[in-house]
């Protein structure tokens, strides 16, 4: 640590108190000042603003009296040192972005210092830095902290998304930061000891995570660290895990500057600290990618948030800041709102929003900020978009976070459109673009059977059967400054791993392909430098539905998607094997192309175009048919696949078949089933002297379809039919049972004309002759006046939630009379009947259960947040107050909802 050419260096000693940084920042200017005759000012101010982050530094982590001493060096240079008593305390360097809240002191010291370092003695560590007159900050940082010294225990931590664990880093320290400034403002939030304890730990867990990324040679987002800590850990860990928990408490209630944390990145901790104790307790290592979720706490997606991701998306995304502006949106996104991508970009989110939900998005947007608390994050809600031109268009939104590079956090909303006609696409395409043209056929290359005529073999099979003992796939290591990787061997366990996250991205991926490409970015993560995903369509074509390259996102990957060459009797080629069944296949060079099949020629352009040294194609087979092929490959400079990886790759087509042809069954399901439903809702009557607006949004949860229905029509006598139903069930049957049923009361009410309660006999009569097994609850009214009033509804109820009556002043009330059993359980029983005036400008709401019901209350209470809801809405436009009954009492519904709303106008006066 001694310069032998500096001068008797002045020190003071300073207590490990808030106060002592401005003192020792004194202390160093004055020392300077007289050491350095005519010290430049900026000199004596650099030195002053680090010593400051050094003496802070000590006095949260190291908790010792601190020696401070500054003098004049070698060379002309100032010279300050730090000394304090623990020299078992490493320094940790955060390595954060420069918008980060904490952890710049260390950054600042290696970027301004000409020279610096630290060193450690038996009783004491030093932590010194130079400053030269006019000389620019030397290169490089500290050293990286060394794990705790000592006896370690090994935890394992399997799949650590290098993204989430950043942010979950930053924001674990700057809350322990902001309960050390508490403390020290005499506010002590958490007892002193355990401070002092999570901030050990937190300190432990970055030094060890550091040290296992070090000695990580595996590249990518995706990580399985070996963590070497202290065996009597977990007491600190936990200690850490309850101030955290008191930090979110205090943040949420505003008592710390800092905001609470994420859905996300409390989930990430919860994980880590309880993998941390777990295993030092004993039990197995859990992957992050297996950890159940709530639908708040985001997507199990590990690879950083790239713009890239969006433009390529084919599903309309939109992705903004914290600060609520847009900073990527994709041309289907574009199209969808009538914008032009690079015009929205930049604009503040509202800006695709209708004015009546701006105020409620802004309130929710600071709310979740403030408190933490997801509405509707990771929930698929139904609400109206704004196009360019003024009108609404009805989407689902389905809201993430997710975290960049450097651990800032983006919203990414993907907008489905609720009421567009599907198109004649395959199902699984959802109205792909045709893609680029096939390549055209060339000039043939040799082609060849190595089995005939001994030359190498490009194309090979698994030499031993299915399930023999070749071991999992290899994957590949690092780039080592441009060395060919190195051979390592995909343990089991990250072998496991892969497959249960392959099969989870496509299982829990809102459509077929973002699963893909969740899948393509996995695979090319941990196993190859690139892969593509070919598939059969409704008219035995082929479609290339995702390529996707490693450092992804790349949007050149999108020109090699699209409808492919049809496979011909002259296709001989490993992609033309592998959708006959064949496989999976080792290709240790490009493959042959037979002059007559475009296929082979398609599927060797790619290989040429993509650089690659080897490669495996393996059929997709689901249900007992081959739907497409997989293609995962490995670049000319990279370890090249071999047999002992076919067992793993052929694993993981298994995995992906299964949720591909899942997805498809079940988009096809839902785009029939959400299809007949559109068609059998009605339009809305228009009658001069009413206001009519209704609303219907399908599970999210199910196959988009269910029994719940309204209709409005006008009657032979003039009066106007109001009809809000409800069938058992949430499937296809309960839409057609719910088809019947409408049609059934249209016709009877039409015909007979009778009171309501008659209609609904007539219709459980004629519905339990039909469809014995079918029950369904229903309200049956009718709105009787002339165009000036007065208005008189006249109702009927078959175990249906009584309707809403709002009048313009905002009291509201249950219709409750008029209440009869279901239909379908007793035909002969006796139906009430109730009458109740409507005043001009009230509001009679219909609705189903799924707008209130929730399993965590009790239906009094939700039919009370129904009516004080209504009654604030009660002057709004029917179509604001739909919307705004969907947005704030349906987001987080997992059943169907329907809304009818009618409110009597007279004429003016």
């Amino acid at each position: 640590m001694g310069d032998p050419t500096a001068r008797a260096a002045p020190s003071r000693r300073f207590p490990p108190g808030p106060q002592s940084a401005a003192r020792a920042r004194r202390f160093v200017r004055a020392a300077l000042a007289e050491a350095v005759p005519g010290a430049a000012p900026d000199l004596l101010d650099t030195a002053e603003l680090l010593t400051g982050e050094l003496v802070t530094n000590a006095v949260l982590h190291a908790r010792t009296e601190v020696v401070v001493s500054a003098a004049l060096a070698g060379g002309g240079r100032a010279r300050v040192v730090v000394v304090d008593g623990r020299p078992d305390r490493a320094l940790v360097p955060q390595g954060y972005p420069p918008y980060a809240g904490a952890g710049q002191g260390l950054v600042l010291v290696a970027r301004l210092a000409s020279r610096h370092g630290v060193e450690s003695g038996a009783d004491t560590k030093a932590v010194w830095f130079e400053l030269g007159p006019g000389e620019p900050p030397g290169p490089g940082a500290w050293e990286p902290p060394a794990p705790p010294s000592g006896a370690r225990e090994t935890v394992v931590l399997v799949d650590v998304p290098g993204a989430l664990y950043a942010a979950s880093q930053q924001h674990r320290h700057v809350v322990l930061r902001e309960l050390g400034l508490a403390a020290a403002a005499g506010n002590d939030l958490v007892p002193p000891a355990e401070l002092a304890t999570a901030h050990d730990a937190g300190n432990m867990i970055s030094a060890c995570v550091t040290a296992a990324l070090r000695n990580e040679t595996a590249e990518g987002e995706i990580r399985s660290l070996a963590l070497a800590v202290p065996p009597d850990a977990a007491g600190a860990v936990r200690t850490l895990a309850r101030v955290l928990d008191a930090a979110e408490e205090a943040a949420r209630e505003e008592r710390l500057l800092a905001l609470p944390a994420l859905p996300r990145n409390r989930a990430f901790h919860r994980w880590l600290f309880g993998e941390i104790t777990g295993q030092l307790s004993g039990t197995h290592p859990t992957a992050w990618t297996v950890v159940p979720r709530e639908p708040g706490d985001g997507p199990a997606e590990l690879a950083p948030w790239d713009p890239g991701h969006v433009r390529t998306s084919r599903v309309p995304t939109v992705a903004a800041d914290e600060q609520n502006r847009i900073i990527a949106v994709n041309g289907p996104a574009a199209d969808l709102l009538g914008w032009r991508a690079d015009d929205l970009a930049g604009q503040r989110l509202t800006a695709i929003m209708p004015e009546h939900l701006r105020e409620r998005h802004l309130t929710a947007f600071a709310s979740l900020l403030l408190s933490g608390t997801p509405r509707i994050l990771g929930r698929s809600v139904p609400l109206p978009a704004l196009h360019r031109d003024g009108r609404l268009v009805p989407v689902r939104l389905f809201l993430q976070t997710q975290e960049t590079a450097d651990g800032r956090t983006v919203f990414v909303a993907q907008l489905s459109p609720r009421a567009s006609a599907l198109g004649p696409a395959s199902p699984h395409t959802g109205g792909r673009p045709a893609g680029r043209e096939p390549a055209a056929a060339r000039e043939p290359a040799a082609v060849r059977d190595p089995a005939l005529d001994g030359g190498p073999a490009h194309v090979r099979e698994p030499d031993t059967p299915r399930g023999a003992e070749a071991g999992p796939g290899a994957v590949p290591a690092a780039d080592r400054a441009g060395e060919p990787r190195a051979a390592t061997v995909l343990p089991a366990l990250e072998g496991l791993s892969l497959l249960a996250r392959t099969g989870a991205e496509i299982g829990n991926a809102p459509d077929l392909d973002d699963g893909l490409q969740r899948v393509g970015r996995l695979l090319t993560e941990r196993l190859a430098e690139w892969c593509a995903v070919d598939l059969f369509t409704e008219d035995a074509g082929v479609e290339r539905a995702c390529v996707v390259r490693r450092g992804s996102g790349e949007p050149c990957a999108q020109e090699y998607q699209g409808r492919l060459p049809a496979p011909t009797e002259a296709a001989r080629g490993p992609l033309a094997r592998a959708l006959s069944g064949a496989g999976p296949l080792l290709l240790t060079e490009p493959p042959q192309a037979d002059p007559t099949s475009p296929l082979d020629a398609d599927y060797r352009d790619l290989f040429e175009r993509m650089g690659v040294g080897s490669a495996v194609v393996a059929p997709l087979r689901a249900r007992r048919e081959v739907i497409g092929a997989l293609t995962v490959a490995r670049g000319r400079r990279e370890r090249p696949f071999t047999e002992a990886d076919l067992r793993l790759v052929d694993d993981v087509c298994r995995a992906l078949a299964l949720g591909v042809d899942n997805a498809r069954l079940y988009q096809e399901t839902s785009n029939i089933a959400e299809r007949l439903q559109r068609s059998l809702l009605p339009v809305l009557p228009e009658v001069p002297h009413l206001e009519v607006a209704a609303r219907y949004a399908a599970s999210s949860t199910t196959a988009q379809v269910g029994g719940d229905w309204y209709d409005s029509f006008v009657l032979p006598s003039g009066d106007t039919a109001l009809v809000i139903g409800d069938v058992t069930g949430h499937n296809l049957d309960a839409a057609i049972a719910m088809s019947q049923l409408r049609s059934m009361l249209r016709g009877i009410a039409v015909d007979r004309q009778e009171p309501p309660e008659a209609v609904l006999r007539r219709l459980d009569t004629a519905n339990h002759t039909l469809y014995q097994e079918a029950t369904a609850t229903c309200v049956y009214g009718v709105l009787k006046g002339p165009r000036e009033g007065p208005w008189q509804l006249v109702h009927s109820s078959a175990g249906h939630l009584p309707p809403l009556l709002v009048a313009d002043d905002g009291r509201a009330r249950f219709l409750e009379d008029g209440s009869g059993i279901l239909l379908g359980l007793d035909p002969d029983m006796p139906r009430p009947r109730a009458s109740d005036a409507v005043p001009a400008n009230a509001t009679v709401l219909l609705y189903t259960d799924g707008l209130i019901e929730r399993r965590d209350e009790s239906l009094d209470d939700a039919m009370e947040r129904l009516s004080r809801f209504a009654g604030e809405l009660a002057r709004e436009p029917l179509n604001v107050l739909c919307d705004e009954l969907l947005l704030g009492l349906g987001a987080d519904s997992d059943d169907d909802i329907a809304i009818l709303a009618v409110r009597p106008v007279p004429p003016p006066s």
